[in-house]
């Protein structure tokens, strides 16, 4: 039952996550719970990591799913830094801050790696990542973004995934603002690795990522780890008989994503849910073009997470203009592409299209 008592948030969050939550997922985080208890572990941790499964793919048999502690970018450190062994090569494909976060992540650790850095505003090509393939035979494993949250772009992933596959390489996804969003089956896709986060589409709150790999893979990759707490694999074998983690887990951001899975249920699966993004973006582009902003990507190129809108004019000034936003119920997000004046506006969470409506006309009356 929710405690009708859990206030309002002051305003809603137009972010691609942190982002705004239903008082359910809010109002599961008023229990405590052991960390070593069954309740908890089979009844919570468990269904979790198999419902992700059957969220991923049909191939439930292939497929097994691991939380890790912290948030999506530490879900991308363990899945480089456990899936790639010490004699393997990284081919990160990146056009935008999260691709490059993995080339930051592959240095620190020294994992052997080529970076093919595309243009921010441009799908990665495909014939470069193929022409890289074929030449460089040291290549063992690809890394892309699928939902790149830098611009809102959405990368090519099939196209991208079939070449992983003609050259028979271990392909490794970060998902963090498309999975339980965008429909995907990592099986059909030939995905070996798939990361996210409690706090993107599934609509929990912050506090651990996920990856959905392949049970063989995850094997494959035992020992491989350049860190004691990142070591995916080892997180995977304490968990997968009994639910149990290694170290203390995050257990209210648990129990508040359970809720979050029973609500991603309930709207009707990752298709409804999708189409509520997409009718949230489409209101909200006509919106802004009716106010005079232009987008920064083309409309092929854009998913329905996030939005990067042109400053209208040369004195515009954000900050003001968020602030005043603010003070009006809404927290806008600001650009992070190095080459134009941008902000961002994202429609996931618990947004629905009567709210984007309610933004155009708070953006119109603070302009």
């Amino acid at each position: 039952m929710i405690n009708n008592n859990i206030p309002d948030n002051p305003y809603l969050l137009m972010t691609p996550g942190p982002l705004s939550t239903s008082k359910g997922v809010r109002n599961a985080m008023l229990q405590d719970w052991c960390t070593w208890d069954d309740d908890y572990n089979v009844g919570i941790v468990q269904n979790i990591r198999q419902r992700l499964v059957r969220t991923a793919t049909e191939d439930v048999e292939t497929y097994s799913s691991v939380l890790m502690q912290g948030s999506g970018s530490f879900g991308v450190e363990a899945c480089l830094g456990t899936a790639v062994p010490a004699g393997g090569k990284l081919l990160i494909v990146s056009n935008g801050a999260y691709g490059r976060r993995m080339v930051q992540i592959a240095e620190r650790l020294k994992i052997h790696y080529v970076n093919l850095d595309c243009e921010e505003t441009q799908a990665p090509s495909l014939h470069e990542i193929n022409q890289l393939l074929e030449k460089d035979g040291d290549i063992t494993h690809v890394a892309v973004v699928h939902c790149e949250t830098t611009t809102g772009i959405l990368n090519p992933l099939q196209e991208i995934a079939q070449l992983v596959r003609q050259y028979d390489k271990v392909l490794i996804v970060d998902a963090m603002s498309s999975f339980g969003g965008i429909p995907m089956d990592v099986s059909s896709m030939g995905m070996d690795f798939m990361i996210s986060s409690s706090n993107k589409c599934i609509q929990g709150v912050p506090g651990f990522s996920f990856v959905i790999a392949k049970k063989e893979q995850l094997l494959k990759s035992k020992g491989n780890a350049r860190s004691l707490v990142l070591d995916l694999a080892d997180q995977w074998e304490q968990m997968e008989p009994s639910g149990k983690w290694r170290y203390t887990s995050p257990t209210h951001v648990v129990r508040a994503f359970y809720q979050a899975l029973n609500e991603l249920e309930e709207e009707g699966g990752v298709g409804a849910r999708y189409q509520r993004y997409k009718q949230n973006h489409r209101i909200l582009i006509e919106g802004m073009a009716s106010l005079g902003f232009k987008t920064l990507l083309s409309e092929e190129l854009q998913s329905p997470i996030i939005t990067s809108f042109l400053f209208p004019d040369r004195n515009f000034n954000f900050g003001i203009f968020y602030q005043k936003v603010k003070q009006r119920g809404f927290v806008l997000y600001p650009g992070k592409i190095s080459k134009a004046d941008t902000f961002r506006i994202g429609n996931i969470g618990e947004i629905y299209p009567e709210d984007i409506r309610r933004l155009i006309g708070t953006l119109s009356d603070c302009l």
